[in-house]
Formats: C-alpha cells, sequence, structure tokens
C-alpha cells in the first residue's frame, strides 16, 4: 500500500507540473516560433510555424483532459502501471519543456516530446477506458 499511497501524489504533481509547463509555453511562444525560421522570415513563415505550435500546444491539453478524467474519476487512480507510466512521462515532459521553453529551442521538436511525453500516457489511458468500460460479450 505504501507504493500506492506514494505513486498518487507523484503522478497529481507531475500531471500539474506538465500542466502549467504548457500554459506558460502557451503564453511565451513567441521566442520559440522565432528559433524555428531563418534570420529573414516573412510574417506568413511567422505565422505559419505560429500555428504549428498552437495546435501541438491545444492538442496536448486535450490529452491532459482525458488523463486527468480517469485519474480523477478513480478509474486508473490506484492503478499501478499506469500511474508509474504516467508519473515518469510527465516528469520527464516536465524537464524537457524547461529546457524547451528556457533554451528556447525549435517548435519542430515540441512534435518529439509530445509523442513520447503526453501521447503515449493517454493512449494507455483510453486503453485503460476501453479495458473497464469495453464492450462485454453476452453469454450464450
Amino acid at each position: 500500500m505504501a507504493l500506492v499511497s506514494g505513486l498518487v501524489p507523484a503522478r497529481f504533481l507531475t500531471l500539474t507540473a506538465h500542466l502549467v509547463i504548457v500554459i506558460t509555453i502557451f503564453w511565451s511562444r513567441d521566442n520559440n516560433v522565432r528559433a524555428s525560421l531563418p534570420l529573414q522570415y516573412s510574417q506568413q513563415q511567422y505565422e505559419r510555424q505560429d500555428v504549428e505550435l498552437v495546435v501541438a500546444l491545444s492538442v496536448t491539453l486535450g490529452l491532459f483532459a482525458v488523463e486527468l478524467a480517469g485519474f480523477l474519476s478513480g478509474i486508473s487512480m490506484f492503478n499501478n502501471t499506469q500511474s508509474l507510466l504516467s508519473t515518469g512521462a510527465h516528469a520527464s515532459a516536465a524537464v524537457a519543456l524547461l529546457f524547451f521553453l528556457f533554451e528556447q529551442w525549435e517548435s519542430s521538436l515540441y512534435w518529439w516530446i509530445f509523442a513520447f511525453c503526453s501521447a503515449l500516457p493517454a493512449a494507455f489511458e483510453i486503453l485503460l477506458f476501453v479495458s473497464v468500460f469495453g464492450f462485454k460479450r453476452k453469454p450464450l
């Protein structure tokens, strides 16, 4: 029981940290967009890169909703496998996104962080939903 009692708050804190950093990047995405562009760029190139980053951040927020729904509803709160995966992924995302924010990495690198640190735990959360509420066969 000690493992479960330690995983639940750790998972919540890492989810919250990742969420706060994503919202911060939303507010200050200008530097990351400019880092993705050549020294001489047009307004159209800037807007294209900005839209790409906004889409990536928006999809991330949608996946947060999925994970928080599963966590706060209790479906995956005490599932050790999901908790470990989510805690590791979101802690890694928090560290990587801090570098993304402070070092002004190119916005294309966000997709790699998104794939491993947001999409992967959300996909397993969805699989857990399906396994709990999935279709049940009727007995013959």
